[in-house]
């Protein structure tokens, strides 16, 4: 199952980097899922719905993973988000995440071209910023521009410096079929890698954390 999604550049004002947006939003209950895998093992489900009614969007992203050994949970995250969009532009959204034992939450409404946030910091600190809205947000379905210097942290709600690298094309195989796909990296704080097919959607993630590979397997295409 692959979308259109074309791609042009957005002025991120203020922070003066470039976002991709998409002209093409995904139809009414379409669905992007992955399998998280580490080092041959399921470490748990990041899976995307969308919901369409007109120009409106509504986007939410449910991530749940687990370490665990036997019956005992070593690592766990959870990450729900919700991205509200109108004609093409970001409006809403809010997100909450339990990260290895902390709690954060996120709020943002659209003023503007700016977006009034209520976030947390990594030390559980409230926060109380503004951000161009028009800064990509870090969900990665909507894709990335090489030009792109900080986007929005879906976890606490603060810009994050990031550096887009294009890795050209290599071939993938998806649903039992090979497809090229476009892939990037994208350096902040984490490194991670993702790949997006011929039409722009996002097919595959990758990335070290721990010491160790995790790899998104594709499971709804």
């Amino acid at each position: 199952m692959f979308r259109t999604l074309a791609l042009a550049s957005v002025a991120a004002l203020s922070l003066t980097n470039l976002s991709e947006a998409a002209d093409f939003v995904p139809a009414d209950d379409d669905i992007i899922a992955f399998d998280v895998i580490r080092d041959g093992r399921q470490l748990g489900t990041h899976i995307i719905r969308f919901e369409r009614n007109g120009d409106a969007l509504r986007v939410v992203s449910d991530i749940d993973l687990r370490v665990g050994l036997g019956p005992v949970t070593l690592f766990r995250y959870e990450h729900d988000a919700t991205e509200y969009w109108e004609d093409g532009e970001l409006v809403r959204f809010e997100s909450r995440t339990l990260k290895d034992g902390e709690r954060l939450q996120v709020s943002a409404e659209r003023s503007g071209d700016q977006l009034d946030i209520d976030g947390m910091n990594y030390d559980a600190e409230p926060l109380n910023v503004q951000l161009p809205a028009a800064l990509a947000v870090s969900s990665h379905w909507r894709g990335y521009s090489t030009d792109a210097t900080a986007i929005f942290n879906t976890e606490t709600g603060e810009a994050m410096d990031v550096v887009i690298t294009d890795l050209g094309t290599e071939s993938l195989t998806l649903n039992n079929q090979s497809i090229t796909a476009q892939r990037f990296r994208m350096e902040g704080t984490l490194t991670v890698d993702l790949w997006y097919g011929p039409d722009g959607e996002w097919v595959k993630c990758e990335f070290e954390a721990r010491g160790e590979t995790v790899v998104y397997n594709r499971t709804d295409a």
